[in-house]
């Protein structure tokens, strides 16, 4: 979303880049369970928001994002649709949710940019393959600020942006803790609402990511970093 960019002109614009076959793909995910129980639309609104954050923040699509804990493929589905030069990986550890997305991306003509990824952030997030290789990764609903931000700071190329989505009461003003992210290498950003419905945080990678993260699988959450 540009700076002379009014919220209605960009979501018209947004709006028009999301392929109408979408619509069967996402209404079967939240008919399976996969999706919340927000309505499609709204859902998709809302991927939408990391779509104009990160054009705004990037100044273009980033040519490679990975979204962490895709679930039923939003907003992964979405961002693969309106960025077709993007590399955009659905990362999910469940395998009935995985199955569904290969089905997706392999019906879809318009998911040739989209893989499907099962395993345990934790472990992929050491692989050399993946290992601090995405310009950007996204987070809807992965998990609990520290644990989100441990295992997406271990895809998130040095330079890149995190986008995660946050709460309508965040709770807590410390959340996102400066001291805390910078043990991963990270540098927080105020929380954003491009849409003026939904907010985001916005993380930054400034430092390569220590090697002794991500700690091993379900650590993260028994004893977040912060």
């Amino acid at each position: 979303m540009s700076a002379e960019e009014t919220t209605d002109d960009a979501m018209v614009r947004l709006r028009v880049l999301v392929d109408p076959a979408l619509d069967v793909f996402l209404r079967r995910s939240f008919e399976l369970g996969f999706l919340g129980n927000m309505p499609i639309a709204d859902q998709v609104d809302h991927a939408l928001g990391f779509v104009a954050l990160l054009e705004a923040v990037c100044g273009e699509p980033p040519p490679t994002v990975v979204d962490l804990g895709t679930g039923g493929g939003v907003p992964g589905l979405v961002l693969a649709s309106c960025w077709p030069e993007t590399r955009v990986v659905l990362l999910d550890a469940n395998e009935r949710r995985t199955a569904f997305l290969r089905e997706v991306v392999e019906g879809w003509p318009g998911g040739s940019n989209a893989e499907v990824l099962r395993g345990r952030a934790e472990e992929l997030g050491r692989s050399k393959e993946y290992r601090e290789q995405f310009a950007a990764v996204t987070s809807r609903s992965f998990g609990l600020p520290a644990a989100t931000a441990e295992c997406g700071a271990s895809f998130l190329a040095v330079g890149g942006s995190m986008v995660i989505s946050e709460p309508p009461d965040p709770g807590s003003a410390d959340r996102w803790p400066e001291a805390g992210l910078a043990l991963l290498g990270l540098a927080p950003k105020a929380v954003l609402r491009p849409m003026g419905r939904f907010g985001y945080q916005l993380l930054t990678k400034v430092e390569p990511l220590d090697d002794r993260f991500p700690r091993r699988v379900g650590i993260p959450v028994k004893r977040p970093v912060f």
